[in-house]
């Protein structure tokens, strides 16, 4: 044998070990007592954070108890349903140790040792310090014990190849604060990048499910819906800045930008439950991602004012001038008024479902509580008239039309059945 054949035959090998490595089950962390006492502040630290982290939103199944899993997650390879992790010494995770719950965070492994699907974003929270488990680690094993045993997912993908994946796609790395940068930004970019786990979402996934990080913050599909980029490709017709981000963050509402509506409404109801500091921080990260110039962005809040301005002039589509134009053609400025339809991002991205799902839902705010809102026109609309209509509102925001807008409506009709 020559000795490049054994050499490539030995670095063979090596891939192959490490491969297997890579899929085996991890070492086993013993369970620990499962009653356990923490203090009040820590309680109230680790509140906040499982708010910022949107932990309810994927570990409660509607209509469910808090934390108790059950919420379904639909990805292209199946559905990943989240888990209990109540306090329950049987069914959740009330027998995990602080050296579990941390593993499971950083490394993506539970208290077995087995690989963790992805669609937990352990890509992000290995970012998250010491302290930061430690709060959550209290407030998590303080709630309610829920006997509820986890659902079974419908990914066919044995775990152990995840170990394949983590070794191709997760790296565990700490966050460094960028020095040319204030205090408020680094917060904000520690709290996006790994707790928040914005990415997630606002980053498009290649094949097999990893985040392209070199085209981060550009906008992906989620569950049907299309989260924008947050970058400079962002659709939105008048660029975001730190005010207009902090109001839509805390309040689910922005001068000249629309209602919260879809997944990101569920995050919106838990950033209203932190505090102002917090919230300032990430809209202060997000809105430094946008790097266009100052008269760029000038350019583009112009012409998306001049676009509204002409549309109020305009005698539209029936369809919009009978259920649309008594109420966005006044504007916010006005009572009973809304949003100018041309300032709507929903307008400008790629998919027509964003705005197809808030016409035919409406947007309700969450447990009946006051504030904006917009009626469902389920039933009132059929499919070829809902097509219509968003055809028309895609040109009046001045944009290309929307590739078969009718066989997206009709698709959308046949799943809400």
């Amino acid at each position: 044998m020559r000795p490049s054949s054994l050499i490539s035959l030995i670095a063979a090998a090596f891939v192959l070990a490490a491969a297997v490595a890579g899929c085996a089950v991890r070492e086993r962390i013993a369970p620990a007592e499962s009653a356990k006492t923490f203090p009040r502040e820590l309680v109230a630290k680790g509140a906040e954070l499982a708010h910022l982290g949107n932990c309810m939103g994927c570990h409660t199944a509607k209509d469910g108890r808090p934390y108790a899993g059950g919420a379904p997650l639909k990805t292209p390879f199946g559905t990943v349903y989240g888990t209990n992790i109540t306090p329950d010494a049987e069914t959740g995770i009330g027998r995990w140790p602080l050296q579990a719950f941390a593993r499971a965070l950083r490394e993506g492994l539970d208290i077995e040792g087995r690989h963790l699907f992805p669609a937990f974003p352990y890509d992000h929270f290995t970012h998250l310090t010491d302290a930061d488990i430690e709060a959550l680690y209290a407030f998590v094993m303080t709630r309610e014990p829920v006997s509820q045993e986890n659902r079974r997912n419908t990914v066919p993908i044995p775990r152990a190849f995840i170990g394949l994946w983590k070794a191709r796609y997760f790296k565990r790395i700490d966050l460094q604060a960028d020095p040319s940068k204030g205090p408020e930004w680094n917060r904000g970019a520690y709290l996006v990048e790994g707790l928040g786990h914005c990415g997630a979402c606002h980053t498009p996934r290649n094949a097999l499910g990893a985040e392209k990080k070199d085209e981060a913050y550009s906008g992906a599909e989620i569950e049907g819906w299309h989260a924008p980029a947050l970058n400079a490709r962002s659709p939105a017709p008048i660029p975001w800045t730190v005010d207009t981000l902090r109001a839509y963050l805390r309040n689910g509402i922005a001068d000249q930008h629309a209602l919260t509506a879809g997944p990101m409404a569920e995050v919106v109801d838990d950033l209203s439950q932190v505090s102002e500091e917090a919230v300032h921080a990430i809209a202060t990260y997000i809105a430094s991602l946008d790097t266009r110039s100052t008269d760029e962005r000038g350019r583009l809040t112009q012409a998306a004012m001049e676009r509204a301005r002409a549309s109020v002039a305009m005698t539209g589509n029936a369809i919009y001038d009978g259920a649309c134009a008594d109420c966005h053609n006044r504007g916010r400025g006005q009572l009973g008024g809304a949003l100018e339809l041309p300032l709507a991002t929903a307008l400008a991205i790629p998919t027509p479902r964003n705005l197809a799902y808030i016409i035919r839902d409406g947007i309700v705010p969450a447990g009946g509580a006051r504030g904006a809102w917009m009626p469902s026109f389920a039933g009132a609309l059929t499919d070829e008239q809902l097509a219509n209509l968003l055809d028309y509102l895609r040109s009046l925001a001045g944009q290309s039309a929307w590739p078969d807008t009718a066989a997206q409506v009709r698709k959308l009709s046949k799943e809400g059945q």
